[in-house]
């Protein structure tokens, strides 16, 4: 399980939301959980994966990610 998607999202780096952004319903990569644990004091578990609902805030992010 992860935290809230609105914890977090704001201030993960750019190339974790690119990596967010590509993930095809797999496990959350090492350093994307290792960057949410960082910014929420929450332990992410290996082998999380985004729930449909975050999977598709990430999709209507329409900010310039670069």
């Amino acid at each position: 399980m992860i935290p809230e998607i609105h914890t977090w999202w704001p201030n993960l780096s750019i190339p974790a939301k690119h990596a967010l952004r590509a993930l095809q319903d797999e496990a959350l990569p090492a350093e994307v959980r290792e960057e949410i644990a960082a910014i929420t004091g929450t332990h992410v578990s290996e082998g999380a994966r985004l729930d449909p609902e975050d999977a598709e805030f990430i999709r209507t992010q329409r900010e310039i990610v670069d």
